[in-house]
This record gives structure tokens, sequence and C-alpha cells, in this order.
């Protein structure tokens, strides 16, 4: 009976421990995340006011709605970070939780590895191009803004959805097979998302070193620093993501569930979020702004939307699936 006993005791010790390192995550990536965010947010309110503008074109009314608009993504972003960790937040529809972050994750997780390389040569870029002084060191803080966002919303996220979500998180990657389960649709889904993964990740790569199929002859050298680096990142994600959700759909090739989910999360955020900001910029600047023929950027920037938005509801229907057989 003393055993027994003492076995609870030691469980319930364990849940409460686990219980305050789940809140401790929470609230260090969740106010980090919204103190990260703050520098971004001044700088953009700062340029809708037209006040420290680094460059005269970005004075005219479309900047400066652009910037607007991003100054109040930047405060939805703060209110976010919040929410992730204060008990408050579990109780907000899901979609209005899980959609922002999907899209913020997909954006700034893959920019931390490129940062350290494009922030450097971008202020040097705009230096050689006369802008203002200013710029550098509003760009610097903007940088670090994003570096920080990137680190912390995933560590608020993570510990978020163990406790709203803990399917999402842990686990072995199979748990069972409850009736009337979509495995079967998974695994064809799985299988199809994954091959356009493969063939869009293949050209990316072939593109970032150097091949020449689908860009236009006359464009071929204004593929700078950031179009190779960012084209090998949309590249090696769209792969990730291939591996992720065929782990995630035929429940092979990982012994534990949340890092093909990471992966395939990751990748899928950023396939959509990337080529969506893609098609607005190709708004926003007239003429070809890559160097890319109009037919093949098309394709690849629509493809990654369709393929980021398939795997999020392959994701999607996966975790049903586990929230029931749990």
């Amino acid at each position: 009976m003393k055993l027994n006993e003492g076995d609870n005791f030691r469980v319930e010790g364990s849940k409460s421990a686990e219980h305050g390192r789940l809140i401790r995550m929470r609230k260090i990536g969740g106010y980090g995340a919204a103190l990260a965010v703050m520098p971004y947010l001044l700088i953009k309110i700062v340029w809708t006011l037209g006040l420290l503008i680094p460059t005269g074109h970005m004075g005219d009314p479309n900047w400066r709605m652009v910037n607007a608009v991003t100054a109040v993504v930047a405060a939805i972003g703060i209110f976010l970070a919040i929410a992730l960790c204060r008990p408050w937040g579990e109780r907000l529809p899901a979609w209005s939780v899980a959609l922002p972050v999907w899209i913020g994750t997909g954006l700034l997780v893959p920019m931390l590895f490129l940062a350290p390389i494009l922030g450097p040569a971008a202020v040097n870029q705009d230096q050689a191009a006369g802008s203002a002084d200013i710029w550098t060191y509003e760009q610097v803080l903007i940088m670090l803004s994003l570096i920080g966002v990137g680190i912390c919303l995933p560590v608020a996220l993570a510990g978020y959805a163990k406790t709203r979500w803990p399917e999402a998180l842990g686990g072995p990657l199979h748990t069972g097979e409850a009736p009337g389960n979509s495995y079967n649709l998974q695994i064809t889904l799985g299988r199809m998302v994954a091959a356009g993964c493969v063939i869009l990740g293949v050209l990316k790569l072939f593109w970032a070193a150097g091949g020449t199929i689908g860009i236009i002859p006359s464009m071929i050298e204004d593929r700078n620093l950031w179009w190779h680096l960012l084209t090998l990142s949309t590249g090696v994600w769209a792969l990730a993501g291939a591996w992720g959700i065929l782990v995630l759909t035929s429940r092979k090739g990982s012994r534990r569930f949340p890092l093909p989910m990471a992966a395939a999360w990751i990748s899928s955020g950023m396939l959509f979020s990337y080529n969506i900001f893609a098609n607005l910029s190709e708004l926003m600047y007239k003429g070809p702004s890559s160097p890319e023929y109009p037919i093949a950027r098309v394709m690849t920037t629509e493809a990654g939307i369709i393929l980021g938005v398939a795997m999020i509801l392959i994701i999607l229907m996966v975790l049903h699936d586990r929230r029931r057989e749990e």
C-alpha cells in the first residue's frame, strides 16, 4: 500500500514538474517574441508617418500603406505571442491561433538560417546604393526582431501546443488505428504531395546551384546572393516537407512523432507564405523582378502555394486521427 502511494506521489510530482516546465517555456517564448516584435512595429509606424524614411520611393503612398499593413500585422503578432503564454489564450478558437502561427513559423524559421548571411549582405548592398545612414540601424533592428521572433515563437508554440493539443507534439509515430480513420487517404495524398515537393525541391536546388534551364538569358547575371539563398532554402524545405509528410502518413521512418511533424509543419508554412509573398511582390513591382521565365515562375510559385495548403490539410487529418486513437 505504501508503495502504491509512493508511486502515485511520484507520478503526480512528475506531472506537476512537467506542467511547470511548460508554463516557463510558454512565458519565455511568448514574452520574448512580443518584445522582439516591438522594434519592428515601431519602425513600421515611423515609416507609415513618413519619418526617418531611408529612400525616397518609400515615401510614396503605396509604400506607406504597405508599412501600415505590416504594422497592423506586427501588432497582431504581439497579441498572439502573449496569447500563447497566457491561460486565456487556450480559450481562443483553434484556427485563430494555428493559422497565423503556421504562417509565422513558415516565414521566420527558415530565415533563421539565412539571416547571418543575408543581413550583412543587405546592409552592404544598400550602403553601396546610397541609402541614408539611418537605414543601416533600422535594418539591423528589423533583422534582430525577425530573428528573435523566429527563435521565441516556436518555443511558445511548443509549450502551448503540448498543453492544448498534446497529440501534436508527443508520443510515438504510430498510436494505433481507430475505426473510421482516414489512413488510406492520407497515404495516397501524402505520396502525391511528396512527389510534388520533390519535383519542386530538385528544381529549386538546380537553380540555386547555377542551373539556367527556365532562366531568362538576359537576367542570368542578375541572380544575386539573395536569390540563390532563398531559392536554396525553398528547395531544402520542400524536400524536408516531402520526408515529413511521407513519414507522418506512412507511419514509417521515425520512432517519434515530433520531428516529422515539425518538418512538415514548417515546410508547408514556408511554401505557402513565401510564394504568397512572391506573388504580392509581383503586384508591387512593375516588370520582371525575378530571373525565371514567367511561365516557370508562375508554375513554381503556384505549385508551392498548392503544396503548402495540401500539406497542412494532411497534417490536420493526421492530428485528427491521432486524437481519436489516443
